[in-house]
């Protein structure tokens, strides 16, 4: 089993936008395996390829999330569609910037289309904690992070918290203790 490190907030990658995967191929394949070990050592609900310091547009997310109907447990090359536009707001972690928890507005109802590890299409239709995690994940391939979804006051609380506990420092990169 590889569990691998998870970048932590200041990390450079994670404000980067992942490029797209091109090769369907043995690396493709070990990268999708790590990602879902470490997120299964994490026990988080995703976790995307940027987040081990890999900049392609791909993800794991775990397959026990209600509504997977699929039990799809990662996701090549997300494009998202809204059927809707209810929204709902709700508690949400990232585990680049472990024990933070924050109210943070998504969109209810997704269809998530992209590509499994062997290149084969696959569209995953969610909604709640499933649309919530793949709106989450596919921010992280954007260079976006939940607290980038914040006001601009809790923003700068926030990000003074991280610096005054040490995770927030853009001279070196950390990595997570999961």
């Amino acid at each position: 089993m590889t569990v691998l490190s998870i970048r932590t907030v200041d990390d450079p990658v994670l404000r980067r936008v992942a490029d797209p995967v091109t090769d369907f191929d043995a690396e493709l394949d070990r990268l999708v395996r790590d990602l879902g070990e470490t997120l299964q050592s994490a026990r988080g609900a995703g976790l995307a390829a940027p987040q081990l310091g890999v900049s392609l547009r791909v993800f794991a997310i775990n397959p026990d999330l209600p509504g997977n109907d699929l039990r799809l447990d990662h996701l090549v090359n997300p494009v998202l569609e809204f059927p809707d536009e209810e929204e709902q707001d709700g508690p949400e972690g990232c585990l680049s910037i472990p024990g933070v928890y924050l109210d943070t507005k998504r969109r209810m109802n997704v269809a998530a289309k992209g590509y499994t590890k062997l290149g084969d299409p696959v569209q995953v239709v969610g909604s709640g904690l499933l649309a919530r995690c793949i709106q989450h994940e596919t921010d992280h391939l954007d260079g976006i992070l939940f607290l980038d979804r914040q006001d601009s006051a809790r923003q700068a609380r926030l990000v003074a918290t991280l610096r005054a506990a040490g995770w927030w420092d853009e001279r070196q990169v950390r990595v997570s203790p999961h």
